[in-house]
């Protein structure tokens, strides 16, 4: 992974093989305009202050995501420099947001794959930018090449073209205590996510639910955290029949993982729970052909629910955090869970399950079941549980859903803050009655439209009284199919990490209710 350094260096005497520096577009003048964003001045110094015009003879417009590179200027001991667009120049103070120098910096780390060095002279006017643009520099250089050609070149990278070696970040103090807590934050959190891509990349045939746990007892063991795994003899002695009923027509067992980080000065306790179906095929009720080839990245929720309790434990959170990974694979057979079986929850609550593809909620419906057990101040759910709620909000949002209002909107801040795209959607009493069963308490299945909300009001009926509850559904956001974009790669991209390491810190400082 990129090595993270703070620097308070001059650009030109740098030994690098590239600068990267910021451009913006001036708002309100006429189009083709563009300024050097602030902490590159050296470097434009370097262009006798042309920089900007020598960038717009070249093309570029200073849009977001826009990358373009020129020979470093005489005298500069990096021979490149390479600059990014940060989109229109904010209009009162000049300051960028966060979220926009955590995506240049991205862009900046993957266009400079293969690189052993560069410097990051981006807007720097405190620790959280300088933290920004470190998140931005490792999740940006990520990639995932474990099962490509391991044609090695020169410098030992596969495939000719490595992440980028070493990020020195420009304008940070090193010995600064606030910058260098920021960059240690950055790096655990960044480096737990891309854990979390890691496990989504991965093929089916190499995670199934037994791979899956032995990944979180490796990791607990590492970092301190006490784990504890159910296997199949566990699940059916302590009767959870959503996991069961679930993962009964697959040559891969189920598991249900608990993950607990303690914290000594801890006063608030949070669960999270992660959707984990390492495959769905959606069971005796198959999906179409065309759905089949993205589902294993059906276990995004318990991956990105596995990489905040780890990041937790790393950064030492005054609170105490929980995590479950309801695992399972779906799949048919002839020992699958049919359309009409009725389960017996871990509840005791009786479940008529009318589509074998709507499993998400099964597994996740025990796990809440259990985690409530323990009385926790809050639970999170993580799952991608609908397309409904991609048809709702697209690729890029997921949904949230909750029995408290302020908490939603609690939760809806959280992600703001670290730049994760979300947005509060309603839990509607009178689609309760659609998922009414004449055999059983309720069905896993009700009213088509308004899937997504559905989904939320079942499983709202497996919190425990009295404890407050968020649902996550990260169908959109959890694996990208298209090019990549900011510092998101394409595949797994490790959504809802951020938000749930968010909402812990807040927890632990006293700042979430």
């Amino acid at each position: 992974m990129t090595a993270l350094t703070l620097s308070t260096a001059a650009a030109p005497g740098l030994r690098t093989d590239a600068i990267v520096v910021g451009v913006a577009k001036v708002t309100g003048s006429k189009s083709g305009d563009l300024v050097v964003a602030p902490g590159a001045e050296a470097v434009d110094k370097a262009y006798d202050g042309r920089l900007a015009g020598v960038l717009e003879t070249l093309g570029a417009s200073g849009g977001e995501g826009e990358v373009t590179k020129l020979p470093a200027p005489s005298g500069f001991k990096a021979p490149l420099v390479v600059a990014v667009g940060l989109g229109a120049l904010p209009e009162k103070d000049g300051s960028f947001s966060a979220e926009t120098l955590r995506r240049a910096a991205g862009v900046a780390a993957r266009a400079l794959a293969g690189t052993k060095k560069a410097a990051f002279a981006l807007p720097v006017s405190d620790a959280a930018d300088a933290g920004a643009i470190g998140e931005g520099v490792l999740l940006g250089s990520y990639s995932f090449d474990a099962y490509k050609a391991a044609a090695k070149d020169g410098n030992g990278s596969k495939n000719g073209k490595g992440p980028l070696g070493e990020a020195t970040l420009l304008g940070g103090k090193a010995r600064d205590k606030a910058f260098k807590a920021a960059i240690e934050r950055a790096t655990a959190v960044s480096e737990e996510l891309n854990r979390a891509r890691d496990l989504i990349n991965t093929p089916p045939n190499d995670l199934n639910p037994e791979a899956f746990a032995a990944v979180a007892q490796a990791a607990a063991k590492e970092h301190g955290i006490k784990v504890q795994v159910l296997d199949e003899k566990a699940l059916a002695k302590g009767g959870y029949g959503g996991i069961l009923g679930v993962g009964a027509g697959s040559a891969s067992a189920p598991r249900l993982v608990k993950l607990s980080y303690t914290s000594s000065k801890a006063k608030k306790h949070l669960a999270f729970i992660g959707k984990g179906i390492t495959y769905d095929s959606g069971g005796i009720s198959l999906k179409p052909a065309g759905h089949n080839e993205t589902m294993k990245c059906d276990m995004s929720g318990a991956a990105a629910v596995f990489a905040a309790v780890v990041a937790a434990a790393r950064l030492g959170l005054e609170v105490n955090v929980t995590g479950w990974l309801a695992l399972a694979e779906n799949m048919p057979s002839g020992s699958a869970t049919r359309p009409g079986d009725v389960l017996r929850m871990y509840s005791g609550k009786t479940v008529e399950v009318l589509n074998t593809d709507a499993e998400g909620r099964l597994v996740l419906a025990d796990a809440l079941a259990k985690a409530s057990e323990e009385k926790p101040d809050a639970i999170v759910d993580v799952a991608t549980l609908t397309g409904a709620m991609m048809l709702a909000l697209g690729n890029r949002t997921f949904g949230i859903m909750a029995n408290d209002d302020a908490f939603r909107s609690a939760v809806h801040e959280a992600a703001e803050e670290v730049g994760e795209a979300a947005w509060p959607m309603p839990l509607p009493d009178h689609l309760k009655k659609g998922m009414d069963s004449p055999t059983a308490d309720i069905a896993n299945m009700g009213e088509r439209y308004g899937g997504g909300l559905v989904a939320g009001l079942f499983l709202k009926e497996f919190v425990g009284e009295g404890i407050t509850w968020a649902h996550l559904d990260i169908a959109g956001p959890a694996f990208n199919e298209q090019g990549p974009f900011g510092y998101t790669p394409k595949g797994g991209t490790g959504s809802a990490v951020r938000t749930l390491v968010r909402l812990a810190e807040l927890t632990a400082v006293g700042d979430l209710g």
